[in-house]
């Protein structure tokens, strides 16, 4: 009858076989230690007058405007240039293998722009300088941002900087503490923090949504870009000084109105969604995907990311629902967060009543899970949850774009699941026009060129729509500029125009022909009465 080992037999034996096999490899022997998280030094309130605080990963109007918010506060801060295919490569040489591309660029931002500082004489940067950045638990990549950062940043030679993690679920880590606003903690995130940073994002997202309406239709080349700088300035400007947010829009408003547009020109509406990051940065990490596609003719429609607070509010709403008769105080922190997302939206509709509601509103999440969960779980969280297939769906029944594409980090593991689900989406939607694609910091040429192909059908789409439209009305696109070249008030590109069809082309000559068509009918004219 065989013996039964022992626990410990088990473990002297497997402990020999491994000593012979390391000894038989050529490895030294070495005893297990339990990882241990290196102890980070603090910052702490004292610092904040002689530290500098380095962030980014926004769109340059964000960024932009959230360092002068946040300098209002009383803080030394410094955005980050956008990344680019040098911050991947130095990325890739201090990071492990097999990350997304967004850990390579953002990672590799911060190394690149520290060694920069070291190469031009700087000193005692690990204590002139910390970083701030956003960090989260979950099914993906994500969650090994903060430690990827640490890891590049000892290998760079930058040891003992600190990092900041920006937990989504709320709280500032430092030193593996959350902090929330401990009275000896040099960033403090109390109410006037969390102020500040809504109505920077709120008025970026208005601003720069405004510029992608306008900008394909600019009479003169450029014109657009300089009037977005000057309304970053100008809102730069006003969170520095604490001057009315609103009354910077309307100022802006009439900065924006000054320009010269040609609503005639067919623009097919393309609308970007995916991950957050990738769907958000203006560099090489999208292969500059935005201004891509408007050098290619279309009209760009970007997700703003105030969509993305709206989805972590409603997730909240969601888990507490979900908890009421379960867990203790679940009743009150719903009610809580029901009235934090009553205050948010109406914050959000209240900035864009200064551009005149010319943007479109914050897109319903309850109508983003309700279309996307006869196909995907709204409960699975991670990346952007079901929203991709919520945007999609949307965008197409709801006459939004002509054309919606996916872009991802190669192998993005909760996006590459919408990519799943969106093949039964687009084969439900037959007007659909989809593609999903993947960064990686290479393939660009392959990447554009499948665009290109869907891009083409979106112009099909666009201009079949725009002449559909014409012919009801009885006009030419030739009458319909005539006609404009006549009242120069229809070149305002802060004009109200109906939402009866997707491009604005369409929906400017619905608008105008009617008026055109009356205003041709003269007294004892063939069927005038």
């Amino acid at each position: 009858m065989p013996r039964v080992l022992s626990e410990d037999e088990i473990s002297e034996q497997v402990s020999t076989y491994e000593a012979e096999l390391r000894q038989g490899m050529g490895l030294p022997a070495r005893n297990a230690r339990h990882f241990r998280r290196p102890v980070e030094l603090p910052f702490t309130k004292e610092e904040r007058d002689k530290v500098t605080i380095l962030f980014g990963g926004l769109t340059r109007t964000h960024d932009y405007v959230l360092r002068a918010a946040t300098e209002g506060l009383g803080y030394r801060v410094l955005d980050l240039p956008t990344p680019d295919n040098e911050g991947l490569a130095v990325g890739k040489e201090f990071c492990n293998r097999g990350q997304c591309n967004p850990t390579y660029y953002t990672v590799g931002n911060l190394v690149l722009y520290l060694q920069r500082l070291r190469a031009a004489g700087e000193t005692d940067i690990e204590k002139r300088y910390v970083f701030i950045t956003a960090g989260a638990c979950g099914p993906c990549r994500f969650g090994m941002y903060e430690s990827e950062y640490r890891k590049a940043l000892t290998d760079a030679g930058f040891e003992n900087f600190r990092v900041l993690i920006f937990q989504q679920t709320g709280g500032l880590e430092q030193n593996g503490v959350l902090g929330g606003g401990a009275k000896n903690d040099g960033f403090v995130l109390d109410a006037s923090f969390f102020l500040e940073l809504l109505r920077s994002i709120i008025a970026s997202d208005i601003v720069n949504t405004m510029a992608q309406r306008i900008r394909p239709y600019e009479l003169e080349p450029g014109i657009t870009d300089r009037a977005l700088q000057k309304a970053r300035d100008h809102l730069a400007d006003t969170f520095r000084n604490h001057h009315s947010v609103w009354m910077a829009l309307r100022r802006i408003q009439k900065t924006f109105d000054a320009i010269d547009v040609d609503y005639t020109r067919i623009r097919p509406k393309v609308k970007i969604t995916g991950e957050f990051w990738a769907q958000t940065t203006e560099g090489d990490g999208s292969y500059r995907l935005q201004s891509w596609l408007e050098s290619e003719g279309a009209e760009v429609i970007t997700e703003p990311v105030g969509t993305w607070i709206d989805y972590i509010l409603w997730s909240g709403l969601t888990r507490a629902r979900d908890g009421l008769g379960i867990r203790k105080g679940t009743r009150k922190r719903l009610l809580t967060l029901w009235v934090a997302a009553c205050l948010y939206k109406s914050f959000y509709n209240f900035y864009r009543s200064a551009l005149t509601f010319r943007t479109e509103p914050l897109v319903s999440q309850q109508k983003l899970a309700k279309y996307a969960g006869d196909y995907y779980n709204v409960r699975i969280g991670g990346g952007e949850g079901h929203m991709e297939v919520g945007k999609h769906i949307v965008a197409t029944v709801h006459k939004k774009a002509h054309m919606v594409t996916s872009i991802k980090p190669f192998g993005c593991m909760p996006s590459t699941q919408s990519d799943g689900v969106q093949s039964k989406v687009v084969s439900d939607l037959r007007d659909s026009v989809f593609i999903p694609i993947e960064t990686s910091g290479d393939g660009e040429v392959n990447v554009k060129s499948r665009v290109q192909m869907k891009l083409y059908e979106a112009k099909l789409k666009a201009r079949d729509e725009l002449q559909a439209v014409l012919d009801r009305h009885g006009v030419t696109i030739e009458d319909v500029q005539e006609y404009v070249r006549r009242h120069p008030k229809l070149r305002r590109p802060m004009q109200a125009l109906p939402h009866e069809h997707t491009g604005t082309a369409a929906n400017f000559v619905a608008r105008v022909a009617p008026a055109f068509q009356r205003r041709s009918v003269r007294p004892g004219a063939r069927g005038s009465r």
